[in-house]
């Protein structure tokens, strides 16, 4: 049997509204000779091929965020995927790899420990979680913008009305304090923008990444 594993979403979902952005950072290795962004770019450069990053798996997030990342700025590291974020901090930890972009929650303690050095953020503010970590946009990496966007759909023809009332409380629910709380532990940033700014989102977000496989030539390793 054949299972579809791939939506048209504006065409056979109605958007409501997006919820939390799930932001990355780019941690290293602390025997990386590099305590900057910019150190760590300059490094790569002098050595094309020779650090390797690590990912959740061959075309998940973490591997877009850091080949679309390497082509912006220039640089050439051997891609290494693992079998889930966990797996992936865990072969930064043991230096097996020398980098890669992780979901807050999993490295917010070893950046603290020193066992890992945070670099920058992947989005075009710095996460509550980790307010003394730069976004790459501040660090030099202009209009860097890479994140894992969770939202609310419904069912393609949903009324305009039903829309507006599962946006509205969905925005209620969002402000909660515990919820709130819950969140920045998380490592997610809340997001306030409506119904039309989630489907134009979409709409743009699928064209970007579609560009950026076709461009980069990304293969799923099997």
């Amino acid at each position: 049997m054949n299972i579809p594993i791939y939506f048209e979403t504006i065409r056979d979902f109605s958007p409501i509204t997006a919820l939390v952005t799930l932001p990355t950072i780019l941690v290293i290795h602390p025997d990386v000779r590099a305590q900057t962004l910019a150190e760590f770019i300059a490094l790569a450069k002098s050595q094309p091929g020779k650090l390797s990053f690590g990912s959740a798996g061959a075309g998940s997030i973490h591997h877009l965020t850091f080949a679309m990342f390497a082509e912006q700025v220039g640089i050439e590291l051997l891609h290494v995927p693992y079998r889930g974020g966990s797996a992936m901090v865990n072969g930064l930890l043991t230096g097996e790899i020398q980098a890669g972009w992780s979901g807050i929650p999993n490295v917010m303690e070893l950046i603290a420990a020193k066992k890992l050095r945070g670099l920058c953020v992947s989005i075009l503010q710095r996460s509550p979680s980790t307010p003394t970590i730069a976004t790459c946009d501040e660090l030099g990496v202009r209009g860097f913008n890479i994140a894992t966007v969770l939202g609310l759909l419904a069912p393609a023809g949903v009324s305009p009305k039903v829309v507006a009332r599962l946006a509205a409380e969905a925005a209620s629910s969002m402000r909660e304090p515990a919820m709130a709380k819950r969140l920045k532990e998380l490592g997610m940033v809340m997001e306030e923008n409506g119904t039309a700014h989630y489907a134009a989102f979409m709409r743009e977000d699928m064209a970007r990444y579609e560009q950026a496989v076709q461009k980069l030539n990304l293969q799923q390793q099997k």
